[in-house]
């Protein structure tokens, strides 16, 4: 108590015990010529992707005294006929999610599988943002690790489900940061061992090696299986927020429960079904943007770098003593690369050729 028998407030905010201390997740947004930190696409919507977009939010703002489709019921099935191309089997509309990004889309899974008393689990390095998104859902979160070449360890993963027994186990394929995939047969292993759902984050899955399959393919063998992806990457819709996931119709029935109401505006509903219109012609850089990644790896290993292979649109290189100091200096020549992933390493986003050669020329520069 306070002399004037107020109230002594010590902390202010009140915020969560675990939240104090804590920093907003967030990747630099500098304004520099070469931006390769954030593994955007490089190439804006032409501008006929434009004006049907454009469209279709005029359309829908005629409208916006009323509230959205809660069930986005046109998103759902244009999402549905695009997924299936990757599938190999005809994916319902019952058996797609949608949020606002994969990251909202994650949350939800969280918040409907995790919760208090439950435990979520993934495999280091893997993304940055999985043990916030447990936080935020009161979610226990445990970390196992790969090998050293980044390779999925069978070991640990069945030690981890057996000592842990997870209700959710997130795995990015192509891996972020690495860009590294997950063999169907690991993945396989996962949803036989595993006590609740297994979550694999397709969010680079558009970039993949020929050869390379996708865990669609595998939802049908598979109750416990959700595979998350986003328009954010190869769809080059990253200022949209969309992000979207397929699996049973009841995980999805079960995700429900837990979105806000009318959680997708119909602004967000109308820019995404527009943009699937254009799939193939926002699809088109792809190849473009996998041979720059090949030529990427390529010339870091014949510089002497170690590269993780990748299935992205990115590529990990390394290993160097202080890679702050060597960002630092990538940053004073005008190009903008992520500190990420294991100590001693660099993640690099596939831009356009005239911004991989920037990048290439700043690092024969810099002091390694």
């Amino acid at each position: 108590m306070k002399a004037d028998g107020t109230q002594e407030v010590e902390n202010w905010p009140p915020l969560r015990a675990e939240l104090h201390g804590v920093e907003p997740y967030g990747a630099p947004q500098l304004d520099v010529p070469v931006r390769l930190n954030v593994n955007e696409n490089p190439y804006p919507p032409s501008r006929a992707v434009v004006e049907d977009i454009a469209g279709a939010v005029t359309l829908a703002a005629s409208t916006l005294n009323r509230y959205p489709d809660r069930e986005f019921t046109t998103l759902r099935t244009d999402l549905a006929a695009y997924l299936s191309r990757d599938a190999g089997f005809a994916v319902t509309p019952e058996q797609v999610w949608a949020a606002n990004g994969s990251n909202e889309v994650m949350l939800q899974i969280l918040q409907a599988f995790g919760g208090p008393g439950r435990t979520a689990i993934s495999f280091a390095p893997t993304y940055s943002m999985y043990p916030e998104y447990a936080r935020d859902a009161m979610t226990t979160w445990v970390a196992g690790r790969r090998h050293a070449d980044f390779r999925f360890d069978h070991d640990e993963a069945r030690r981890l489900i057996d000592e842990h027994r997870p209700t959710v186990i997130l795995l990015p394929s192509p891996n972020n940061p690495t860009g590294t995939a997950l063999p169907h047969e690991v993945i396989s292993e996962l949803c036989a061992l595993a006590p609740g759902v297994v979550v694999i984050d397709e969010a680079y899955a558009e970039f993949r090696r020929a050869g390379t399959p996708s865990a669609l393919e595998l939802l049908p063998g598979h109750r416990n299986l959700v595979v998350t992806r986003t328009m954010s990457k190869a769809f080059a819709l990253a200022g949209a927020r969309l992000g979207y996931l397929a699996t049973s119709a009841v995980l999805c029935d079960a995700l429900r429960l837990v979105r806000l109401p009318y959680h997708l505006s119909a602004v967000t509903q109308a820019v995404a079904s527009a943009a699937l219109r254009h799939a193939d012609e926002l699809l088109s850089r792809v190849d473009d943007l996998r041979a720059e990644r090949d030529r990427t790896v390529e010339w870091l290993a014949a510089e002497g770098f170690e590269v993780a292979p990748s299935d992205a649109n990115f590529v990990l290189f390394g290993r160097f003593g202080d890679r702050e100091a060597l960002w630092q200096q990538l940053l004073d020549r005008g190009v903008l690369v992520r500190v990420t992933g294991p100590d001693g390493w660099l993640r690099v986003s596939i831009g356009t050729a005239a911004e991989m050669t920037a990048f290439k020329d700043a690092m024969r520069e810099v002091d390694r």
